[in-house]
């Protein structure tokens, strides 16, 4: 029985022109050989499997040829070639530094560097994975590097060039090799199953291709493997089966369901998933990946960023027509937020199966026309509004959406006498708690009535407001410093710093419903007045007091507050409380 060869090393290249996916490299590689413009150091960096030590061997039995043919490549006939493909050749010096990475290495590589070949122009020296070597190693190895004998040339190989010397690398031509695309994988892993006499699908060899994430070696290893379990008949569902890959299908159904917004299907494709073995964060990572795939479908300008067969391909286009981008990007955002919090997440399940409620709701938002059938709605929780209040003023639907920032809950307050006035106001009929009405805020920018260019000034005289013109409602300092609050803890994370400000201060109601407000510094001052008419038409409208005026002022020193030593604020409560100043004479306590 003749000794098996993995097809890594059977299909491996022997000449330039059979290097997949590095055409630019291998080009100036033989342009360098043909002109005698060999440089005395090469690096070629890049991931796993991509060919680095294949052109340096390449590259090494093409500079000793002694016949090369007029495309610059090694003749094969020559004595030269033949002790290089038959293992012989005393011209090529592999080293591996990951097992030969002291000083006592470096310094038998030097010696044997002052020995000329005997067969040949050049003696080669391929040093792999080269980050591996110490710094020691890498200091003898300088001068050597820099200042070889005519007849050697170094070629170092590493997959983490950012881990050599600066020192080592100005000396050294660098040749980056890149990721090999999925296309190029799939061409020569047909290649190599037509010549072994197997039968195979495309997807299939998909799947393969992007399991070995842009590595020939990988994919020719994952290849020899799913050759084994298929007998040769190399198929989609054998190998997702034997690769342990989701299946493109479970993602177009689940897909499916989202946009129908039928959220029991989804969970129920979820549990499938799961209960298959597969991890919750390798199903949303690869749910991630789908919409990503959608979004770039959509487009003719990024439909070659879509590395799949071509009947999966017809597939994403279908499918894509049927999501809009706005529901992409909000799913794309979810799923992110999704992964990024996975690991400190304790009930991991939940949260995965939240995301994609989140994503079914993301579908119904987008409007009519995203996805099949007509849109649907989410029924509210909460029976919001009463009869009473579906039949409110018009004025009061009117009311303009730029006051607020986001969802909050607002409660009607029974009426109170208005403070530093003699009299009681009148007080609206009514019962005396209502239940909760949920009102939408959205943001400033998203929606501009005549309502915002018409709002009144900071301070003095207010024109009418169009929502709350006619209404005077009572209401305390602690209910104007509850809405204050509330107002603040809704402004967006862009705000935070000035909605940290506000929580800090304290508006003060005057006579006449005035507001005046105590600010730190000029410049707060500035920002707060650039919100006076969110604020005044926030206030008002949750006050329900069209009357209400707001100003600014810088405070004075004497206004602004100190943080109190310790012993300030000891004297302050035996002041307060002559108990105190007992117990501590009785337990004789002093402050530490």
């Amino acid at each position: 029985m003749d000794n098996y060869i993995v097809s890594a090393r059977k299909y491996r290249p022997a000449t330039f022109d059979h290097v997949i996916g590095q055409k630019a490299l291998t080009t100036t590689l033989k342009n360098a050989i043909a002109t005698g413009k060999l440089a005395h150091a090469y690096l070629f960096c890049g991931p796993r499997g991509v060919g680095k030590t294949t052109c340096a061997r390449i590259f090494a039995k093409t500079i000793n040829c002694l016949a090369p043919t007029d495309k610059g490549e090694a003749c094969n006939q020559c004595e030269s070639c033949r002790a290089f493909n038959e293992n012989r050749s005393y011209n090529i010096h592999e080293l591996d530094a990951a097992s030969n990475n002291s000083v006592e290495d470096i310094r038998s590589l030097i010696e044997q560097v002052r020995i000329p070949p005997q067969v040949g122009k050049y003696k080669v020296f391929i040093i792999d994975e080269v980050h591996m070597l110490s710094a020691a190693a890498f200091n003898a190895f300088l001068k050597t590097l820099e200042e070889p004998p005519a007849h050697a040339i170094f070629i170092l190989a590493t997959t983490e060039k950012h881990k050599i010397l600066p020192t080592i690398l100005s000396r050294c031509q660098i040749y980056d090799f890149n990721r090999m695309e999925a296309g190029a994988i799939v061409e020569h892993l047909k290649h190599v199953a037509d010549n072994e006499g197997y039968t195979y699908e495309e997807e299939a060899l998909g799947v393969i291709a992007h399991k070995a994430d842009g590595g020939m070696r990988d994919a020719l290893s994952i290849f020899d493997q799913v050759a084994s379990f298929t007998g040769g008949n190399i198929s989609y569902k054998k190998v997702i089966e034997d690769l342990n890959v989701l299946d493109y299908d479970y993602y177009f159904s689940l897909t499916d369901s989202l946009l129908k917004t039928d959220i029991p299907a989804a969970l129920l494709t979820l549990n499938e998933i799961l209960s298959k073995g597969f991890e919750a964060n390798h199903f949303i990572g690869g749910l991630a990946s789908h919409f990503r795939d959608l979004l770039v479908s959509r487009d003719a300008v990024t439909l070659p960023l879509l590395e799949v067969a071509d009947s999966i391909r017809q597939r994403y286009s279908k499918q894509a027509g049927r999501c809009k981008l706005p529901f992409l990007y909000k799913a794309l955002k979810l799923c992110n937020n999704c992964d990024l919090n996975y690991r400190t997440s304790r009930n991991k399940r939940l949260l995965v199966e939240i995301t994609l409620i989140e994503v079914a709701q993301a579908s119904q938002d987008d409007g009519p026309g995203s996805g099949p059938g007509p849109a649907k709605k989410l029924s509210p929780l909460f029976n919001h509004a009463e009869k009473k209040e579906s039949s409110a003023p018009a004025e009061n639907k009117n009311s303009s959406p730029a006051a607020v920032r986001e969802t909050v809950t607002a409660t009607t307050r029974p009426a109170r006498q208005q403070p530093d006035s003699g009299t009681a106001r009148p007080v609206s009929s009514g019962p005396a708690y209502k239940k909760l009405q949920t009102i939408s805020i959205r943001k400033k920018a998203e929606t501009t009535t005549e309502e915002e260019h018409t709002q009144p000034p900071v301070s003095g005289a207010s024109p009418e407001n169009p929502v709350t013109a006619n209404n005077e409602k009572a209401f305390e300092e602690n209910e104007l410093h509850y809405q204050w609050y509330r107002f603040a803890a809704a402004l967006p994370k862009e705000k935070s710093a000035i909605a940290g400000r506000m929580k800090n201060m304290r508006p003060h109601l005057q006579a006449g419903w005035h507001i005046d407000v105590a600010i730190e510094n000029d410049q707060v001052k500035i920002y707060m007045e650039e919100m006076a008419p969110e604020i005044l038409a926030y206030l008002r409208k949750h006050l329900d007091n069209g009357k209400i005026t707001l100003s600014f002022h810088v405070m004075e020193k004497q206004e602004q507050t100190r943080a109190y030593s310790r012993k300030e604020q000891l004297a302050a409560m035996l002041k307060k409380s002559p108990e105190l100043v007992l117990l501590r004479k009785e337990l004789e306590l002093e402050l530490t």
